[in-house]
């Protein structure tokens, strides 16, 4: 298997952090893993979820779910709570994310990983190369973070119902002007990352 995997909502200040895994053939759409263009033919035209916009982004979800209905590929997404953040850190919320995704996808150890940024898959999975920027470079990359935020987007819509004076459905958790001012007027909510907010409010 030929694996991407990415993550959604490394930076806000309220919300779960999303990662997001996709999973395919090594012999998809007949295409050889090179990192300059895996699966050609289906990803074309795919970007980094934050070049997209939002239209775009659940288009490219409808097919990755129509695709896994057709056994072409498959996708898992892990939303790990803001009470996981605080008390393991970031870093620990995204590794605990990545696992979560790699046993419900029951990746291989043998399977290639490719990885953004500065994640990386258990030490088992000897195929595994990170990749600076790798959203942009890496189709099956791009599409997990497209899976990851459409997903973790959804939640943080859902939950702005629940909190409506922070509206969540617009910024999504991110310390944006309308957030930061709804935090000094209301207080923090049980959906807040404490340990981000120690340069936010007292």
């Amino acid at each position: 298997m030929i694996v991407g995997i990415d993550e959604a909502g490394r930076g806000p200040l309220a919300g779960p952090v999303a990662v997001g895994a996709v999973s395919i053939p090594a012999d998809f759409n007949h295409t050889l893993p090179k990192l300059r263009g895996v699966c050609k033919k289906f990803f074309k035209g795919i970007r980094d979820s934050k070049q997209l916009t939002l239209k775009e982004r659940e288009l490219w979800f409808s097919l990755a779910i129509e695709a896994r209905r057709r056994g072409e590929l498959n996708f898992s997404v892990s939303l790990v709570s803001e009470k996981i953040i605080d008390k393991h850190g970031i870093s620990y919320a995204l590794c605990l994310g990545i696992k979560r995704c790699i046993s419900k996808l029951n990746i291989g150890e043998n399977s290639q990983i490719f990885l953004d940024g500065a994640l990386k898959a258990p030490e088992k999975f000897k195929h595994q190369l990170t990749v600076i920027r790798g959203d942009e470079k890496i189709p099956v990359i791009s599409l997990a973070s497209i899976c990851a935020k459409v997903i973790r987007d959804r939640k943080m819509v859902r939950l702005s119902k629940k909190f409506p004076e922070f509206n969540f459905h617009i910024h999504k958790g991110y310390g944006t002007k309308m957030h930061l001012g709804a935090l000094h007027k209301y207080g923090r909510t049980e959906l807040h990352r404490l340990s981000f907010l120690s340069n936010v409010i007292k």
